[in-house]
């Protein structure tokens, strides 16, 4: 992974829209079933919309029914980064982007059974389709 990407709050609330800085900057969520990317059978790496590092695969994305692009794994361990998050109250595993520490979503051990088990619920502003990759 390339060296961390680091930019001012003003450079990130110019290079992203009003609702990729509150997801990715501000540890925000978009509401569930608004966002793009619905399960598809297209080739393709999913990257972060901040740096452009490549996070997921689509071969790896699956139907959670959560509102979500839901991926049972990252593209490569190095891709992303886990941190305990007790906001809201709540004991969830935080997904972070690792060069540029942007929040994607969370990871949960719901996914299915017959691969990872896990559930890397993402939201879908967090990330940039590149088809054919």
């Amino acid at each position: 992974m390339s060296e961390k990407v680091q930019k001012s709050e003003h450079e990130w609330q110019q290079q992203l829209t009003p609702e990729q800085y509150r997801v990715t900057r501000g540890k925000g969520t978009e509401r569930p079933f608004t966002g793009d990317y619905q399960v598809s059978d297209e080739q393709g790496i999913y990257h972060c919309v901040c740096c452009g590092a490549p996070l997921f695969e689509n071969e790896h994305k699956f139907d959670a029914g959560c509102g979500w692009p839901s991926f049972d794994r990252p593209l490569a361990d190095a891709s992303v980064e886990e941190h305990l998050d007790t906001s809201h109250g709540m004991r969830r595993i935080e997904v972070t982007c690792r060069r540029c520490d942007s929040h994607l979503g969370h990871v949960f051990p719901d996914g299915p059974q017959d691969t990872t088990g896990l559930r890397y619920c993402i939201n879908s502003v967090s990330l940039d389709f590149h088809p054919g990759e």
